[in-house]
């Protein structure tokens, strides 16, 4: 049981009060709660939400990181071009490389541990 005297005055219908009308009732412990925003008229629940991209920021950022169709084949020509003397030189991967003479007799023969493991 709760002690007496210590806890507070429980309202059960406290009035939830938005744009001063009463929105909603709850339990509460203050009998009238003043709100500014409710999910009656925030707009991520009523479904009118609209993204404003006023400065251009996600335009930017899919440029910036060449994101997005045509945008960022534009933006790509748009970008100087640097000095191609000290550009460094593109690394091929092994899958690119044409076999040398040496490894192509390595792959047709048979290894020597597949004929001792038999």
């Amino acid at each position: 049981m709760a002690k007496p005297e210590i806890h507070p005055t429980w309202y059960p219908d406290a009035k939830v009060i938005c744009n001063g009308e009463v929105v909603m009732t709850t339990g509460s412990t203050q009998p009238e709660i003043h709100v500014d925003v409710w999910s009656g008229n925030h707009p991520f629940y009523t479904g009118t939400q609209k993204i404003l991209d006023t400065e251009g920021r996600v335009d930017r950022f899919m440029r910036k990181y060449g994101m997005g169709g045509a945008d960022s084949a534009t933006a790509g020509a748009q970008k100087p071009k640097t000095d191609e003397k000290a550009a460094p030189a593109p690394v091929a991967s092994a899958a690119d490389a044409e076999p040398t003479p040496a490894a192509e007799e390595a792959a047709a023969a048979p290894s020597a541990k597949a004929a001792t493991a038999s």
